[in-house]
């Protein structure tokens, strides 16, 4: 099945107002030089939350897509200080959020619970989540990453059953699986390990739905640089990545872009 490859920028907690301008900027125009005002590939930038709407506004006009790195896990609005609404995100210029990255989960406790409830609320305020699941490296060791990443993914496929939107809501989700020692660490998962568990989360899905198993887009994250973005990218059920610390440097980022499509 014919699947647009996406690469998402998570800048985490990095930047600043004349960073940022200079990184879009290069951004932009690496992806002009090579490949017209249209990249083949779909393009994602998340910033911290107090850069999106100036992002919004250097983004205005071009075919890159802003995303935030998090999402409160309640709908609507309310008594929930620090935390931001998914509504707010939109009303902001996003269209993207990232839902259960490693870190949030390690170091914030996130549950896969949490996660999920944070899908639906992603999914309810109109954003298209991009959900991370991954094995930690003594869960790979000890050969669990299946188990890992199909409870992971479990959670929020039950999440969506039993609400109102419906399994057929995971066709607006990307799924990113992100092995947490490959994330900052300057490790990579290998092309074939990274298809290993790309095609085990394809087949969890397609065993709840084939039409959205075979459409949904599974993007790898973990140490993406422009040097092995095409072997990973190469492989058939890679989708394309969420790129970290690569997405800083804008000649890097378009590159690792250009490998995707």
């Amino acid at each position: 099945m014919n699947r647009r490859p996406m690469v998402a920028g998570n800048w985490k907690m990095h930047g600043s107002r004349a960073a940022n301008a200079a990184l879009l900027d290069g951004v932009l125009a690496g992806l002009r030089a090579r490949s017209g005002a249209r990249a083949s590939a779909e393009v994602v930038v998340c910033p911290p939350f107090v850069y999106l709407a100036e992002a919004a506004q250097r983004l205005a006009g071009s075919a890159v897509l802003l995303g935030a790195q998090d999402v409160c896990a309640e709908s609507g609005q309310g008594a929930f200080t620090g935390e931001v609404a998914g509504s707010m995100l939109r009303d902001v210029g996003c269209s993207h959020v990232i839902v259960g990255h490693s870190e949030r989960r390690a170091l914030y406790g996130e549950s896969d619970e949490w996660v999920a409830r944070k899908t639906l609320a992603a999914l309810a305020a109109g954003l298209t989540p991009i959900v991370c699941v991954g094995e930690l490296l003594e869960e790979r060791d000890a050969g669990r990453t299946h188990e890992v990443v199909g409870r992971q993914l479990a959670a929020v496929m039950a999440a969506l059953r039993g609400s109102e939107l419906g399994l057929t809501s995971l066709a607006r989700c990307v799924l990113a699986y992100e092995p947490v020692w490959a994330i900052g660490t300057g490790r990579t998962a290998t092309p074939e390990q990274a298809q290993d568990v790309h095609a085990y989360i394809r087949g969890r899905i397609v065993e709840g739905d084939a039409t959205i198993g075979g459409s949904i887009r599974l993007l790898y994250g973990g140490s993406v640089k422009a040097g092995n973005a095409r072997e990973l990218f190469g492989m058939p059920d890679v989708d394309g990545g969420l790129i970290g610390g690569a997405s800083l440097k804008a000649e890097e980022f378009v590159a690792i872009v250009a490998a995707a499509g």
